[in-house]
């Protein structure tokens, strides 16, 4: 794993736990790093063979320098996750050399040694082991075994532990960004991180997937890193893992995890699990406290909510307040770069910046520019057209979605269900919608889209319960869907945008013994009622608000989710269904939209899906400045009225 890239992190002598397989008196600092394009090369009387720095891969001493101690060919040597043990005609024992510079000359024998001549077995098992090395100038990775692995297993070759020689091994590889030469050394020379990973002193729960393991990759070597991948692929598990490994190594001393409250819990479930050996702390308790935990505290990882980091902003102002990384969680919440928050946050002086969010753009562009305000302030200019933000933050942001990724997860079938209003319904509906539009074009010059807003508002509202006489279109069909639930012995999730449908949804399906989990329900009650709903089988669906259950929450345990009423934002509603579409899923999710026909709810329908291009656009290619969710434009769009000049 990495000791050091950071001199101004520098940890001990030497990593605890980590074993460096070179003892301390072969260590030497060399004055200058040897260069990677030209190897070192190895002799031993009339045998030649190239030694690359790759060579030999094994984790060296914190702050130690580019070494490589040999004794002749130091076997067993371990390259590109395999370890070579020695030759069967190569079994003397040779004086140990230490290499400071490149190339560098290994002293002939003494003369009282014999003098080998290679074997072709020899020659043969020295060639197979260069085999494996990288073929670019960088090496980098990943770089794959299976070409040769038939015959380097023939020649006595073993996989190092934890690599699986069928599969592509992952290797750091140095951004763009690392210019210096001893950084890039450092990075290319880890060992694989299926080895690092794959020792039985971590005691990891289960296997990390190769993507997430390229994610670990990705953000190890990185001091400026945006990891967007979709909800539901594990982010919070890749960045333990990589605070794990660097801290391992005394890369990284204390780290701040910043999130947003519902989630604090998340993360410390993850923490134990992922990283039992991390000592971690919640910031809680008054003021004093607090200033404590942020000036005094030397525990390595500590969690903070966005509400205490922006309440606790003169502190942090404070010059021993310092962390070697800060990661935000859901960095969204940042999206507004003149928000309390956001200034909060990049205030927090710290050596690197992570930022973590399964939607980067939410609603325009500059959700991503003001993210990056906080990962690099310096990396996107004032004047950047959104076209040219690709190239700009390409090497360091990482998104990765499940059709890409995760093949082996169950799929995701989206049903909209357009349903018709009952007559009561389409009564009010029409009247509310002519009486609203009256009103709206008298106004004239002086109607705000926040007018037109509260028609929409209405207008959704009586396509979820008529407000006169309470009859629901859409709750006869959830309680025909509901039987289907109960009858396949699974559970489901209802989503709302409001509370008060939840609340009558809950007393319409008393039978099926709903939970209600949304903004009303008290801060200690809420992971009791999830603990619950997961652990009953008689509690077959639980009723959650889009604000307080579309984000953080594992619910793959569920089959079914409702979209009682449509989000105004399509990457919200995706939010909510990865809540159980997410690693760990077993089984088909089938999701149900109810649409109500001729209404507002399929005017925005159509709005918000011709809108689900913009990460592709922007994220993945150049792509033209459009929003993700409504515009002013979209809902002035919305009805029949005139607008007023300043918004035409």
């Amino acid at each position: 794993m990495i000791t050091s890239v950071n001199n101004r992190y520098q940890g001990g002598a030497g990593a605890p736990g980590v074993d460096s397989g070179i003892s301390d008196e072969n260590i030497s600092a060399p004055d200058t790093v040897p260069p990677l394009e030209k190897p070192s090369l190895l002799r031993l009387n009339t045998w030649e063979r190239p030694l690359t720095p790759s060579a030999r891969s094994v984790p060296l001493l914190n702050n130690s320098p580019w070494v490589r101690s040999l004794g002749a060919l130091d076997f067993p040597i371990q390259t590109q996750g395999w370890r070579f043990p020695l030759p069967p005609d190569l079994n003397i024992k040779k004086p140990r050399t230490t290499i400071k510079d490149s190339p560098a000359e290994i002293p002939q024998p003494a003369p009282d040694e014999p003098n080998i001549q290679p074997t072709q077995e020899m020659l043969d098992f020295a060639n197979a082991a260069g085999d494996n090395a990288a073929d670019n100038p960088d090496l980098a990775a990943p770089v794959n075994l299976p070409i040769g692995s038939n015959n380097l297993l023939s020649l006595g070759a073993e996989p190092q532990e934890g690599v699986d020689v069928g599969n592509t091994v992952t290797r750091l590889k140095p951004p763009a960004s690392m210019s210096g030469l001893k950084d890039r050394l450092l990075t290319l020379l880890q060992p694989p991180l299926e080895g690092m990973l794959g020792r039985g002193r971590l005691n990891l729960p289960f296997k990390p997937y190769p993507y997430q393991l390229q994610g670990i990759a990705f953000l190890m070597p990185r001091s400026a890193a945006l990891i967007a991948d979709e909800m539901g692929l594990g982010k919070t598990v890749q960045v333990i893992l990589s605070l794990r490994l660097m801290m391992s190594s005394g890369l990284l001393k204390r780290a701040l995890v910043v999130c947003p409250k519902p989630l604090v819990i998340n993360w410390t479930r993850e923490l134990r699990t992922w990283a039992p050996d991390l000592a971690f702390e919640v910031f809680s308790g008054d003021t004093e406290t607090r200033t404590a935990m942020w000036k005094l505290s030397n525990c390595p990882v500590q969690v903070v909510n966005y509400e205490i980091l922006t309440r606790d902003h003169d502190i942090i102002l404070e010059p021993d307040v310092k962390f070697d990384v800060v990661v935000l969680d859901e960095a969204q919440r940042i999206k507004s770069a003149s928000s309390k928050t956001a200034q909060a946050a990049k205030a927090l002086k710290r050596a690197r910046s992570w930022a973590m969010t399964g939607t980067p753009i939410e609603n325009r562009v500059e959700d991503l520019t003001s993210i990056f305000s906080f990962v690099d302030p310096k990396l996107i200019p004032p004047d950047t057209q959104p076209r040219q933000m690709s190239e700009i933050v390409r090497d360091h942001i990482i998104r990765r979605t499940k059709d890409l990724v995760a093949t082996h997860m169950p799929p995701r079938i989206i049903r909209d269900i357009h349903l018709e209003l009952l007559p009561e319904q389409r009564e009010t509906y029409d009247m509310a919608e002519k009486d609203g539009i009256v009103h709206l074009n008298s106004l004239g010059d002086t109607i705000t889209v926040q007018h037109v807003f509260q028609l929409v508002m209405r207008l959704k509202q009586i396509c979820n319960f008529d407000t006169r006489t309470g009859v629901s279109a859409k709750m006869e069909q959830l309680t025909a869907d509901m039987e289907e639930v109960t009858a396949s012995g699974h559970k489901a999730i209802l989503f709302s945008q409001w509370v008060e449908p939840l609340q009558a949804i809950a007393a319409a399906l008393a039978e099926h013994n709903p939970v209600q989990y949304h903004g009303k329900i008290p801060q200690a009650d809420r992971q009791p009622i999830l603990d619950r709903f997961k652990a009953d089988p008689l509690l077959k669906i639980i009723l959650m608000s889009y604000g307080t259950g579309s984000v953080g929450l594992n619910l793959q345990y569920t089959n079914y989710v409702f979209l009682f009423d449509r989000w105004w934002n399509p990457a919200i509603e995706d939010q909510a269904i990865n809540r159980a579409h997410r690693l760990g899923q077993k089984s088909t999710v089938f999701v149900s939209r109810y649409i109500c026909v001729n209404t507002i709810e399929e005017r925005i329908a159509l709005v918000l899906d011709q809108k689900r291009a913009l990460f592709q656009e922007i994220i993945a290619q150049n792509g033209p400045p459009i929003s993700m969710g409504l515009t002013e434009d979209d809902i002035y769009g919305l009805f029949d009225i005139n607008k007023p000049k300043r918004a035409a």
